[in-house]
């Protein structure tokens, strides 16, 4: 069956409902506080039967349990409060010192989510045994959940340590070092998912000379950030035709955009409608890491310019982006990369997709930061030492070998333009750690 081993079917709108709620800071932290509410409302239903069960249970009376609930509710709201504020101020941080898109990193943070889903959790959890106390009158009887009010005690005690940690997780999380690593970890894992030998089709079976028809985009503008392949060969093969979509994952479309061009079977015409194509192309208001690795490329890229910029002046981050821009075109430079071609089981091509290369992925990793990083010594020595290290691990691939002596060329001419001639020598030293190292 000829079947590329990257055709495999996507339910596009469950990745983008799945991505939607990663990137929430209010589902989880709502899942639960609803989850601790339904907790209040179970055990002070048990609350006799348990009482039996649980030792040390509270034992004062109604006024006491309003007194102590309503001083856990206020307290806990005061924490959940503050840790709100703590987390707008990370992320303010982090969009001035880094990049306004690696915000996305502190959304899908989910200790940062636990921790207030916790608090908030607790607060309602609290109120709710609140609400179930009654106090002692002429038409009522007394209650007073004990095992609740006990477990409201514990959760407070819980709660302390948990605002604890998310003081500490925070600080660790605006680090710059924690973020890197964070953006190069998810843009491993894209790569992983990615990369690998893909369906090679009969040159005679490709299309030739001008598309039958063109489809354009008659949606809201997006970027596109996901495609499903398998779907448009079901589809493809359904219309006898070959779809060939024009945007890259990460591409923005207006509207009325060429989204993908049609080449008809022989004695065949059916065109798939907009309408379809659109079930098969996800469009949304910005890039993510599902499909679009060169978007872990920008983000780290990103950071390293914004380390190198005149009101930064800090080359040492700009190292640190570096090293796992390193990592990741080290493994881009012995792998295999899928063809963009997808044929259904009969083995007839029936959708194409652009998909980035090798040289892509160098041109958008090395090239702005080369540019910001030209009058920085420290920068140039460690842009040598990774272009050394891509040199000696493509020796047998001379296709890869070629753009990665034409970035040396560029980086030779930096050298000669942006730094006076008695730092020049010292530039030309690979060195992993910029300076304070050497040549192995």
């Amino acid at each position: 069956m000829a079947v590329s081993t990257k055709n495999q079917k996507r339910h596009l709108w469950i990745g983008t409902s799945r991505e939607a709620l990663s990137d929430s800071l209010w589902f989880l932290p709502m899942g639960l506080a609803a989850g601790y509410g339904v907790l209040a409302l179970v055990i002070v239903a048990f609350d006799s039967a348990l009482a039996a069960w649980v030792p040390y249970t509270f034992v004062g009376g109604a006024s006491s349990a309003q007194d102590l609930l309503s001083t856990i509710a206020a307290a806990i709201l005061s924490m959940a409060t503050l840790g709100l504020s703590i987390t707008i101020v990370a992320l303010q941080l982090a969009s001035q010192q880094f990049s306004p898109r690696v915000m996305r990193t502190f959304f899908r943070d989910r200790g940062t989510k636990v921790a207030i889903g916790m608090l908030l959790g607790t607060f309602v959890y609290s109120i709710l045994v609140l609400r179930s106390v009654v106090p002692q009158s002429e038409a009522m009887e007394a209650f007073v959940p004990s095992v609740a009010v006990s477990g409201a005690f514990l959760l407070t005690l819980i709660s302390l340590g948990v605002f604890i940690y998310y003081v500490d997780h925070v600080a660790h999380a605006i680090r710059v070092v924690h973020i890197i690593e964070a953006v190069a970890e998810e843009t491993r894992e894209t790569l992983g998912a990615l990369m690998g030998p893909g369906t090679v089709p009969d040159p005679t079976t490709l299309p030739s000379g001008p598309p039958d028809a063109v489809l354009n985009n008659h949606r809201r503008p997006g970027i596109v950030t996901d495609i499903d392949s398998a779907g448009l060969v079901a589809l493809a093969r359904r219309h006898h035709c070959c779809l060939g979509i024009v945007p890259y994952v990460g591409d923005f479309v207006p509207l009325r955009a060429p989204l993908a061009r049609v080449w008809f079977d022989p004695g065949h015409s059916g065109m798939p409608t907009p309408e379809q194509l659109g079930d098969h192309v996800a469009l949304g208001r910005e890039r993510t890491m599902g499909q679009d690795a060169a978007f872990g490329f920008r983000q780290l890229v990103d950071i390293a310019e914004k380390a190198l910029s005149p009101a930064m002046n800090d080359p040492t981050t700009a190292v640190q982006a570096i090293d796992q821009i390193h990592d990741l075109l080290r493994r881009l430079a012995t792998a295999d990369y899928p063809t963009g071609y997808y044929v259904d089981e009969p083995g007839a091509l029936r959708a194409m997709r652009p998909l980035h290369r090798w040289d892509d992925y160098l041109d958008l990793a090395l090239t702005e930061i080369r540019q910001y990083g030209a009058t920085s010594v420290q920068v140039q020595r460690r842009l040598r030492a990774l272009l050394a290290d891509l040199t000696e691990a493509t020796r047998d691939a001379p296709e890869r070998a070629r753009p990665i002596t034409r970035h040396l060329e560029l980086l030779e001419l930096s050298v000669l333009t942006g730094l006076p001639e008695g730092d020049r020598e010292l530039a030309r030293v690979p060195d992993e750690q910029g300076l304070g190292g050497g040549p192995h």
